[in-house]
């Protein structure tokens, strides 16, 4: 028998969860919810179905009241299928309380009034609506049976109810009684049903949370709404040295470092205000150290389980305040992570260090390096010259101008590193001041063209007309262009030119320096312009260089707001653009944060 029984109450329960709407199936409770609204809706149709062949042989003929009263009891039965199309249960449970308010009412009017025996149906409307577990439609539903209690009232004192049936009213009030009790017991069954169905779903929801839980290595831990611990997982042991249960209250605050105490309360108390998933890292102490126990860096990651409902429901008459959200956090130790940040924080601050060092070495080296060069080469040339008299042979005059050479090849380059320095450490001061592009092109060009003549190359000038003053530097642009043009000069081959051209474009004036030279490798355009690295072209690899031109170019033209572009291919040529502001704010630089911007013809 119970087997059977069983049995019975499965397939009961299958075909009830068939007729759920399938957007309330993914949740457990909502479709216990469903369920149990559709099976009382189908239950007092078929009760309204098993009533009226007794009625037919009691009382016979029904009139037309009494036919519209019973079609009017199938209708729940309409209800339940609403339900189950659309699944807007809540609309459901509004139209199902005054709809069953409504008929009780009716055929309590038209089989006596208050003396009626279906008025303890009454009593049952709001007992339906209670077990639906909505505050709103208990409200309506009682309403709706106390507004249909006065109107039999009102009507019984008017004396316009009909006179009773011939049935006998003692059998008619037990009637009545009877199949409202049946109605309530079948409903809270069900109920009871589809309660036991929901806890467990809800308890095979709880072990399989507890078994996650438990097999992470991360502490999962869940937090009441005033932050205390109210379930820890059995990583507590591996991350703090002390089984769970230690933890639960304020267990868990305890490990917290004093100096970490405000920020852990906050996060927990932002993320349930606020509704929203945070982290936050701070430090616990780990036991089994006594007062030396070593605190270790973790992060906690927290969210809220559910959104706390604060103040008041619409409902003005039920003034309850419901807050039922907490708080699930996964804490894992970051200590790993937190020592190679120091570390990685270690090795920067010694390479900044180092950089810092290298930039002053240079400079202190410029500086001692070109006060003895400014002798050496001065007193080259008062020998080369012959000021006070004849060396003799001529052997010394060629190694008075090696020597006189040498010295200023050396000074180009001590001024090189000097103003690579200053630029790196942001020192080089600019000063502006409104000058005339064409005269310094043609400046920079009489100073270049003895060279330029002497391997045979052509030395081109191409300046626009209505070019307006440049506010720059005058001395730094002065630098870049003889750099590269000096560059360009010695990449080219006798009888090869080299053109300086300059022009306005938008709000810049664009500086450009092209030669038919050597070119460069597009695999060595992206090491220009970084301090003592050179293309390395191998058809012509015995010039020489220490590749800190450029840089101070690019440098320069970055402080004045501007750019340096190289367009080049091998074996056609090179083209260097300067592009400076007309009028731009001088900016203080460090170090270059990208490569100078190049592409090949």
């Amino acid at each position: 028998m119970c087997v059977v029984g069983s049995e019975t109450v499965r397939g009961l329960a299958t075909s009830l969860g068939s007729l759920v709407h399938h957007s309330a199936r993914g949740d457990a409770l909502t479709s216990a919810r469903h369920q149990s609204f559709i099976a009382s809706r189908l239950l007092c149709g078929g009760i309204a179905l098993c009533v009226f062949p007794i009625y037919l042989a009691l009382v016979g003929r029904p009139s037309l009241l009494g036919a519209i009263a019973f079609l009017w009891l199938l209708s729940p039965i309409a209800i339940a299928v609403f339900v189950s199309r659309t699944g807007r249960l809540a609309t459901a449970q509004m139209i199902s309380s005054v709809n069953f308010a409504s008929l009780v009412t009716y055929c309590a009017w038209a089989t006596g009034g208050l003396v009626s025996g279906l008025l303890p149906w009454l009593v049952v409307v709001s007992l339906e609506a209670a077990l639906t577990t909505d505050r709103r439609t208990v409200v309506w539903s009682a309403a709706a049976a106390g507004f249909g209690l006065c109107v039999l009232a009102v009507l019984g004192g008017l004396g316009l109810v009909p006179a009773l049936y011939a049935l006998s009213p003692a059998v008619f009030v037990f009637i009545g009684a009877a199949s409202a009790m049946a109605y309530a017991a079948g409903t809270v069954a069900i109920v009871q049903l589809v309660h036991a169905k929901s806890e467990g779903a809800i308890r095979a929801s709880e072990e399989r949370y507890q078994l996650l839980a438990e097999a992470t290595n991360d502490l999962v831990t869940r937090h009441d709404d005033k932050g205390r611990v109210v379930f820890a997982s059995a990583a507590a042991q591996q991350l703090l040295g002390e089984p769970a249960r230690r933890l639960v209250g304020d267990g868990f605050f305890e490990h917290v470092h004093v100096s970490d105490r405000p920020a852990y309360l906050t996060t927990l108390s932002r993320c349930r205000a606020n509704n929203e998933s945070l982290s936050v890292e701070f430090r616990v102490r780990r036991s089994g150290g006594g007062k030396a126990a070593p605190y270790i860096w973790v992060e906690m990651q927290c969210r809220p389980t559910q959104r706390a409902d604060r103040g008041k429901r619409s409902c003005a008459w039920f003034p309850i305040t419901i807050d039922h959200a907490g708080i699930v956090a996964v804490t894992r130790d970051i200590s790993g992570r937190k020592a190679r940040e120091a570390e990685l924080r270690k090795a920067r601050d010694t390479a900044e260090g180092a950089n810092q060092a290298k930039t002053q070495f240079l400079a202190n080296m410029s500086h001692e390096l070109r006060t003895p060069l400014n002798a050496v080469i001065g007193f080259s040339e008062v020998l080369n010259r012959e000021l006070y008299g004849t060396l003799g042979e001529a052997r010394y005059r060629d190694y008075a101008r090696l020597i006189h050479e040498s010295g200023e090849h050396l000074l180009d380059v001590v001024n090189d590193i000097l103003d690579m320095s200053k630029i790196e450490a942001g020192k080089f001061q600019i000063v502006r001041e409104p000058f005339d592009v064409a005269s310094l092109i043609n400046s920079c060009c009489d100073l270049m063209r003895h060279t330029a003549e002497k391997s045979s190359i052509t030395l081109k000038v191409d300046v626009a007309p209505g070019i307006p003053k440049l506010a720059a530097d005058k001395r730094a642009c002065k630098q870049m262009l003889l750099n590269v043009i000096a560059n360009a000069i010695k990449f080219t081959k006798p009888g090869g030119w080299v053109r300086v051209s300059a022009h306005v474009e938008a709000r810049d004036v664009v500086f450009t320096v092209a030669d038919n030279g050597i070119g460069i490798a597009d695999q060595d355009l992206p090491k220009l312009g970084r301090p003592f690295l050179q293309a390395n072209n191998s058809s012509d690899c015995s010039k020489e260089g220490t590749g800190l031109g450029l840089s101070v170019v690019k440098g320069l033209a970055r402080l004045h707001g501007g750019s340096l572009e190289l367009r080049s291919k091998l074996g056609e040529g090179t083209t260097a653009t300067i592009a400076l502001p007309l009028n731009a704010p001088v900016e203080q630089i460090e170090a270059p944060s990208h490569p100078l911007k190049v592409s090949a013809a």
